[in-house]
């Protein structure tokens, strides 16, 4: 197996399809007095697309990914994963996975990868970052079929064993929290785990505490509200398929509103509208730009979800019974995730809990939102372990 330099190409092929649909699309009626309550907000994609069309540089977004070290590596026989492989120079530097989930990609690290590698500070701790394409995502080979986290878990450990790591630590987020937990039961490799993300569960989640209680009253009212997209993207996900790879604008509303719906709205900064109702996403439009054209550029909005029907097939989100994760684990509780951490005492039930911290804002695309609050608890978890 293989490592070898990549450089990530623009596919002006592919940019001027998109550009044509986009183009061509027409908008429909809503809701009076919507924002994105029931799904997303016609005038925020009426600028999105305005954007699109007139202002935005997808050339210029390549450009800055080819700045860091792109490789495609062999993780099994015939099958590539694509990677940013940042070494850094520091002789004490450890190595560090950081992983992404959906509706993201790598672009969520794009402002702490270098920072990490070459710190500002001698004092601060600093890594070998690794930071891959989930597979099926962007640049990754795509499975024949869907796999799961826990699949996916075992790809990425040989992945860091192919590029010389016999070990290593490792940080996630949505997806790459479920996998950062499958990697810390099943790893020989890893060393520590760092996540800003609940995902696996244990197998025994009843509460018993007042705050266990609300906690679990806050999920099952967030379960009934916000899985909606996953319990399709789990059990349908072909026939959406039909849709999202014909309608540049579908993708572009389907990962808009999640990027409204799971982030932080409630800074200052993001006073509601005078009609009331959530405000738009707090990130540049350029930015959620960037995402979507990865995912269209390359065509893998649709394999991008088999992740959910594979982690249907593997059994669901929970850590066997019987088992616990004991590596060490830190933990970034951001209040305004999706997925946010409950009581502590009920991940230890599951974890081996020996950092934690609770952010004081930021939502679920931590890597985005508050990029100095995320490195910051990086640094510290890694030099606490």
């Amino acid at each position: 197996m293989s490592a070898a330099p990549f450089e990530i190409p623009v596919n002006r092929q592919e940019v001027a399809w998109i550009r044509r649909r986009v183009e061509e699309f027409r908008f429909f009626e809503e809701p009076e007095g919507h924002r994105w309550e029931h799904g997303a907000n016609r005038g925020y994609m009426e600028r999105l697309r305005e954007r699109w069309l007139t202002g935005y540089d997808w050339e210029a977004c390549v450009a800055r990914l080819n700045r860091f070290p792109n490789v495609r590596v062999e993780a099994e026989p015939g099958f590539h994963l694509h990677c940013i492989h940042r070494r850094s120079s520091r002789a004490d530097a450890r190595p560090l996975l950081i992983a992404h989930g959906w509706p993201g990609s790598i672009l969520e690290f794009e402002a702490i990868i270098e920072r990490l590698a070459e710190p500002e500070d001698a004092a601060a701790p600093a890594f070998h970052v690794v930071a891959p394409s989930l597979p099926g995502y962007a640049w990754s080979d795509r499975p024949k079929a869907p796999i799961g986290p826990r699949a996916v878990a075992g790809l990425y450990d040989r992945l860091m064993g192919v590029l010389g790591y016999d070990g290593y630590l490792y940080q996630g987020g949505d997806w790459g929290c479920v996998i950062g937990g499958w990697i810390g039961l099943d790893s020989a490799r890893v060393q520590a785990i760092h996540l800003n993300g609940y995902g696996l569960r244990s197998a025994d989640m009843s509460a018993t505490t007042p705050e266990e209680k609300r906690w679990l009253g806050w999920a099952q009212m967030i379960r009934a509200t916000e899985t909606g997209y996953l319990m399709l993207q789990a059990t349908k996900p072909q026939s959406l398929g039909f849709a999202m790879m014909d309608s540049p604008m579908g993708v572009a509303a389907w990962l808009a509103e999640k990027y409204c719906g799971w982030s932080d709205l409630t800074k200052p900064s993001l006073s509601p509208p005078a009609t009331g109702g959530l405000v738009d996403p707090p990130f540049p439009l350029d930015t959620l730009l960037d995402t979507i054209m990865i995912y269209l550029t390359t065509r893998s909005f649709l394999s991008a979800t088999w992740i959910y029907r594979g982690m249907f097939l593997e059994g669901g989100f929970s850590i066997p019974q019987g088992r616990r994760i004991e590596v060490p684990t830190g933990v970034a509780a951001f209040p305004h995730d999706l997925l946010a951490f409950p009581p502590r005492s009920m991940v230890e039930r599951g974890y081996n809990v020996v950092h934690w911290t609770d952010m004081p804002h930021g939502g679920h695309f931590a890597g985005l939102e508050e990029p100095e609050l995320l490195l910051a608890d990086i640094r510290r978890f890694a030099a606490s372990v």
